[in-house]
């Protein structure tokens, strides 16, 4: 399931001015990208919607994660409704549990209902879980 996890662009980076003596990271390499995305995915099956008893990878609540070069990562999800009442604490549990694998830089989570979530977005396995078939 690691495809769902890309590096994000190198000319997303802001420029480099005077003032700045670091030198750019280097690109992670497929392996690396795979083991970090790999790590990533645990990290997120650790964290359940507190209605539902499945984790919120395996519902689709995450819709996109980049890891930059620099480890940097930012996290696009979703919940399965606007009004959901853990919507305050859910990024917050998502940062938390993904700051917990080794070696990632800074940790950004961002909330989108933009596609809304739906049922299908469920894996087979959540589904079977939920015994929607």
């Amino acid at each position: 399931m690691s495809e769902d996890v890309k590096t994000t662009a190198e000319a997303s980076a802001p420029a480099e001015t005077p003032a700045q003596t670091a030198a750019p990271a280097t690109p992670l390499t497929p392996e690396e990208l795979d083991s970090i995305g790999n790590e990533i995915i645990a990290a997120l099956k650790t964290v359940y919607d507190p209605e539902i008893p499945v984790d919120i990878y395996e519902l689709g609540l995450i819709y996109k994660v980049d890891v930059a070069d620099n480890k940097d990562v930012t996290i696009d999800m979703t919940l399965t409704a606007p009004g959901c009442p853990v919507a305050g604490e859910m990024p917050v549990m998502v940062k938390d549990a993904v700051k917990g694998v080794p070696g990632l830089g800074e940790v950004t989570v961002n909330m989108t209902f933009d596609p809304p979530w739906t049922p299908e977005r469920m894996s087979e396995a959540a589904k079977l879980e939920l015994n929607m078939f």
